[in-house]
């Protein structure tokens, strides 16, 4: 499938959100990143990755994340609510408060308390990304006739898009007007770059922000609480995370640095064997633009093809005690240690099209995992917890995390 994508990889998704922003061309040049094929989101792409793509780009949102995530640590840990029975919204508040401060230079302050009103700006914000992915699926593979009239669905989602549109709006005309009286010799900071790059306008960067909100808080989320549930329900699993936390990291509140990253070994690959039996989605989807032959079927071009990387992942063929939770597999030297397919494990899509900010979450979540194994032991509360398939996929129930602080 990968083989056929050609030079601008096609895929049919988020049709509705197309509509909703080629409806509005004095708001969108495009559709954005999500539905666009062709040479225009090679474009767009293009200028958007220069900041994100390489390892060392996504470096420098080290500080200011450890210092987010550390303020959820704590925020975490004070005394519980009833709210604090699920903390899936916790999960999303942290996540959007990431992609604030990195995406669009600012603090929305999703913790205090203020924010968790019920139409507080984050508030609305985690409640319209949620809407949108939640409606997108059903637009792309239901009955199309919101193309027609606007149906129940489809309002739903021009209203959550309206929202996050306006409050993108605010953001990037309260950061144009500061962008002039910068100081010239500071370096700048990703919203900055593509407000000075001269093959983006206005319009190209409302939509990447609406990008940006609409991709950067479930996803994330979602991993990031199946992620938890797996070291809560494998407590020798999450022993030995702390126990590499306790050598990275002196006291509780140490920072995550560079040099942590690179030794964090065993966190990584906890994270990799959650993303390998929770990832994002099911799989990857392409338009295929040749002929192509899969299993001795010929598929004509212009097809629409989905990978099933989430069955594959699961299969004893692949994976040694495939439904076990086992970091280890993913570690070289260890005898579980096996060399895995390169088209098996792909939580964040690939080639071109992957996720244009995949290193930036995975960085982000690695962070999360050494604070929270190094503050707390975490223990599981609910039965247990399966995924449904929205656009992405979710926790099937509450995420119901016992948080006991270490000596």
């Amino acid at each position: 499938m990968f083989r056929h994508e050609g030079k601008y990889p096609q895929r049919r998704s988020h049709l509705a959100l197309e509509k909703y922003r080629l409806d509005r061309p004095n708001v969108y040049n495009s559709g954005g990143l999500l539905p666009t094929n062709g040479p225009e989101w090679f474009r767009i792409r293009s200028v958007l990755q220069k900041g994100l793509s390489s390892p060392q780009a996504v470096k420098r949102f080290l500080k200011g994340s450890d210092q987010i995530i550390q303020e959820w640590i704590e925020f975490i840990g004070q005394p519980p609510k009833k709210h604090r029975n699920d903390y899936l919204p916790e999960i999303s508040r942290l996540f959007l408060e990431l992609t604030g401060y990195s995406m669009l230079d600012i603090r929305l302050d999703s913790f205090s308390y203020h924010e968790h009103q019920k139409h507080s700006r984050t508030s609305r914000l985690i409640k319209a990304a949620y809407v949108t992915n939640s409606c997108i699926l059903k637009t792309d593979n239901g009955p199309q006739l919101w193309k027609k009239f606007e149906t129940p669905l489809y309002r739903k989602l021009r209203k959550s898009q309206e929202y996050m549109e306006d409050v993108a709006i605010d953001l990037l005309s309260l950061k144009m007007s500061l962008f002039k009286e910068r100081d010239k010799y500071t370096p700048l900071t990703l919203l900055e770059t593509y407000l000075s790059s001269p093959e983006l306008d206005f319009k190209d960067i409302i939509g990447v922000i609406c990008d940006f909100l609409l991709a950067g808080i479930d996803t994330t989320t979602y991993t990031t609480s199946f992620l938890l549930y797996h070291l809560a329900i494998n407590p020798e699993v999450q022993h030995k995370a702390y126990e590499e936390s306790l050598k990275l990291l002196k006291t509780p509140q140490s920072a995550v640095t560079e040099d942590v990253l690179k030794e964090a070994v065993y966190t990584k690959a906890v994270l990799k064997e959650s993303l390998r039996l929770r990832p994002v989605s099911v799989g990857i989807g392409r338009i295929l633009q040749n002929e192509a032959v899969f299993s001795t079927y010929p598929v004509p071009a212009e097809t629409v093809v989905v990978s099933q990387n989430q069955i594959s992942c699961r299969l004893d063929k692949y994976f040694e005690c495939a439904d076990k939770f086992l970091p280890d597999r993913w570690i070289k030297g260890h005898p579980l240690y096996k060399q895995a397919h390169p088209f098996l494990l792909l939580p964040f899509g690939h080639g071109p099209r992957s996720c244009i900010a995949r290193r930036l979450a995975e960085q982000n979540m690695v962070i999360l995992t050494l604070k929270v194994v190094r503050n707390y032991k975490i223990e599981w509360a609910g039965g247990t917890l399966d995924s449904r398939s929205l656009l992405i996929n979710k926790p099937d129930g509450p995420i119901l995390l016992t948080f006991k602080k270490r000596e």
